[in-house]
């Protein structure tokens, strides 16, 4: 796993201890914390409610309060859940985020460097 020195290591340990205080709440109220499944239903329904909120910040869809604000917390939140998630299925979700970008940045820079109007004059 990610220790704090890596870049996504201080977000990670920030989630997984908000994590384990809703897993005490959990356990007290249902008598066991959620399953991967309903955390995906979490995260899920999460994601479903920026679209919403993208709609709101745009001025086609109607909320209570501060539609930038919320997607503000909504998007804190999602990163959460990301980190959540990845600790679950033990996945070093650090790593994987930057061998992630590193495999699309190449690849971009790659189709940027076929496709540039100046090397097609040239050939």
């Amino acid at each position: 796993m990610t220790d704090s020195s890596a870049p996504l290591g201080a977000a990670r340990e920030q989630a997984l201890a908000v994590r384990s205080l809703y897993e005490v709440l959990e356990e007290r109220f249902n008598g066991k914390t959620w399953s991967l499944h309903e955390l995906m239903l979490g995260f899920s329904n999460d994601v479903g409610y920026i679209g919403r909120l993208l709609l709101a910040n745009d001025g086609t869809w109607n909320i209570e309060g501060d539609p930038r604000a919320e997607l503000e917390h909504k998007l804190a939140e999602s990163m959460w859940w990301t980190f959540v998630l990845a600790d679950k299925l033990g996945i070093d979700i650090d790593e994987a985020y930057t061998q992630t970008m590193d495999r699309i940045r190449t690849g971009l820079e790659s189709t940027i460097a076929h496709t540039d109007p100046a090397r097609s004059e040239q050939g």
